[in-house]
């Protein structure tokens, strides 16, 4: 239909034709959808539509082009917000819910609501969380958590020891031990309350890069500042997400229109402060087996670093482009060149420090 309007094939046709166009056929399309394209005829200011642009509309696909499109145009949609419509199911306020908790613009939240089909499911934090922290403890060790007087606290593959530092997949699987009840369960809230919302909006891809850039950030952060100690929990992951979704809040204030959120980023706020004391308190307790420290509390901050540098960039815009991100390489530039920092450092400086280490589990 469209090829009326563009007898020269040139992949073109004017807005003002594009507009009678909706005119005639914008019964027949999906309200949202209507919306995003007259938001697009707007914000366009060479006078012209493309058509590829039309037909990624119409296949939930948004190219760069439509993207900044959208983003350069002024005009405010005119039609009732996403929150105000009323007649939904559960499962469409569920996904309006988390539509308004993770994005900041109506647009995003509209498209996305109109998109999303949960296929494929928020699978990795759920699974991450059952196989994590129940599967190996659970079946295993016949325990679901290790307290850090237990006998096999330190007898086990998973966690990272300094003195078995070498095992290089030690710096991701200690987040399958944890320190006590209240250590997994605290981490369990945070991240199936902030995780799963987060996935369900960008991705498992992003999520689990987020989420495993924390984890491995958290284990070498140990490795260099708190090179005697054991490290185990999930908190380096966690808190990664937790302070990328709370920086995306606060620099998005005002187009955050999700209710309650600044009980919100209290609640999560007291949390992570709550778990993080209680790790600084245990790391400086006399330990169960000396002379080998408690679990080191460095993980924490490893990942609220990953959080608020590369997870900020990757939650900033709905579907954004990071190869189109500058600060995405600078920050991913960073982190690859502290994860390399601190190899060379794992290699090197502790037989250059001649330190003491714990003996070996």
């Amino acid at each position: 239909l469209l090829s009326q309007f563009d007898p020269d094939n040139t992949g073109y046709i004017s807005t003002e034709k594009f507009r009678s166009l909706l005119q005639r056929h914008g019964s027949e399309l999906d309200p949202h959808k209507l919306e995003v394209l007259l938001a697009l005829a707007d914000s366009n200011s060479e006078g012209r539509i493309c058509y590829q642009d039309f037909v990624n509309l119409m296949s939930n696909k948004r190219s760069n082009s439509f993207r900044q499109a959208i983003l350069q145009g002024n005009r405010r949609l005119c039609s009732k917000a996403l929150l105000e419509e009323t007649g939904l199911s559960l499962s469409q306020r569920l996904i309006r819910h988390v539509a308004y908790e993770t994005l900041p613009r109506e647009i995003d939240r509209k498209w996305y609501y109109d998109s999303y089909t949960c296929c494929p499911p928020p699978w990795f934090m759920i699974t991450i969380t059952i196989v994590a922290f129940f599967l190996y403890n659970g079946v295993v060790l016949d325990r679901f958590v290790l307290q850090v007087s237990h006998p096999l606290y330190l007898k086990n593959a998973l966690l990272y020891h300094p003195q078995l530092r070498a095992q290089a997949w030690r710096y991701l699987t200690y987040i399958f031990m944890h320190a006590g009840i209240e250590h997994l369960g605290l981490n369990v809230v945070l991240q199936l309350l902030v995780g799963v919302p987060l996935e369900m909006v960008h991705g498992a891809a992003r999520i689990s890069f987020v989420y495993i850039a924390g984890v491995v950030a958290g284990s070498l952060a140990v490795s260099v500042a708190d090179m005697r100690a054991p490290v185990v929990g999930s908190s380096g992951g966690v808190y990664a997400l937790v302070s990328a979704h709370l920086a995306n809040i606060v620099m998005n204030w005002s187009g955050m229109k999700c209710q309650f959120k600044l009980l919100r980023m209290a609640v999560a706020l007291i949390c992570m402060s709550f778990e993080f004391g209680r790790a600084v308190w245990l790391r400086f307790h006399p330990s169960a087996y000396p002379p080998c420290p408690h679990p080191s509390f460095m993980a924490h901050l490893g990942g609220v670093m990953v959080g608020i540098t590369l997870g900020v960039i990757i939650l900033r815009n709905y579907e954004q482009r990071l190869q189109d991100q500058t600060l995405w390489w600078i920050f991913l530039s960073i982190y690859i060149i502290f994860v390399l920092f601190a190899i060379f450092w794992n290699i090197f400086a502790y037989s250059l420090l001649d330190l003491k280490l714990p003996p070996p589990p």
